[in-house]
């Protein structure tokens, strides 16, 4: 389970670098946006390329950045239902989910997408607007997208079967705790201050 985790560790670092870069995609689209306003009000000038790029990097950001919200466990729950439940039990919906639904998923949707994508890179398609962008690293986004996830996904589950064997932190804490791989040497740390708090009362 040890190799296991230290592959879930390496699959997490490469999810929070895309999510921490994915970040400056929002302050380039918030700056030509501002951009493209002013030369349109100010100066009559506009480019249907400007106007594009912005939809481009926001389809970047939401695209890219699926990962990383599974990562952070900022995606969407049923959390009535949820917290009603143990915490084995959670993770026991979770690998079901991830399995039977998640992973599936992310699979068909590159596999639908690859073709779109070879397509319009091969013929040079170009939006229908005048001065529009070339569409095919729009498209890229959809694999590269849904391949991250995937990943995440799969880190995801290594973590929570850990977890229900005992050879790992709790996945859905995000404090020192759940970025130690193995987890060990907190889980240490934590049962020996919880022997002596115990002894001093």
């Amino acid at each position: 389970m040890g190799m296991l985790l230290k592959i879930s560790h390496l699959i997490d670092t490469l999810t929070r670098f895309v999510g921490r870069s994915i970040i400056w995609l929002i302050l380039a689209a918030t700056l030509i946006s501002a951009a493209n306003a002013i030369a349109r009000k100010g100066l009559n000038i506009g480019s249907n390329a400007m106007l594009e790029i912005q939809w481009y990097l926001f389809a970047a950001v939401f695209m890219l950045g699926a990962g990383h919200a599974f990562l952070e466990n900022a995606h969407v729950r049923i959390d009535v239902l949820a917290n009603k439940l143990g915490k084995r039990a959670r993770m026991y919906i979770d690998i079901g989910g991830i399995l039977l639904f998640l992973l599936p998923m992310c699979y068909l949707i590159s596999n639908f997408a690859w073709p779109v994508l070879s397509a319009a890179y091969v013929s040079g398609e170009v939006s229908s607007n005048a001065g529009g962008l070339i569409r095919w690293p729009l498209y890229a986004l959809v694999p590269a997208g849904f391949g991250l996830l995937a990943l995440q996904g799969i880190s995801e589950l290594i973590k929570r079967v850990a977890f229900l064997t005992g050879t790992g932190p709790d996945p859905t804490l995000h404090d020192a705790d759940a970025h130690d791989p193995l987890g060990t040497e907190h889980a240490q740390h934590d049962h020996q201050a919880t022997a002596t708090g115990g002894a001093s009362k």
